[in-house]
């Protein structure tokens, strides 16, 4: 079972060692997981995968995600953070 199919899990796995991290990732997934695409899903539960370091620079502007789905993913996160 993916993440995704579970609620409660996908939330405690956006749980992070870094306020800034939770500060992200919990609104985003409340308010706006479910309106993604299966691919971008998926895409998400594999950047919950990395760490917390590389997770920080990336969303802080201190390094981009080699990774071009994940990078795109960082990006629409924060695109969605500066609508707000």
């Amino acid at each position: 079972m993916s993440l995704s199919e579970n609620k409660a899990r996908l939330r405690w796995a956006c749980r992070r060692g870094m306020l800034e991290l939770d500060i992200l990732f919990m609104p985003f997934v409340d308010e706006a997981f479910d309106d993604l695409s299966d691919k971008q899903k998926a895409t998400f539960e594999r950047l919950l995968e990395c760490e917390d370091p590389e997770l920080f620079a990336w969303f802080m502007g201190h390094e981009i995600c080699k990774d071009a789905e994940l990078n795109d993913m960082v990006q629409h996160i924060l695109n969605r953070v500066k609508k707000s």
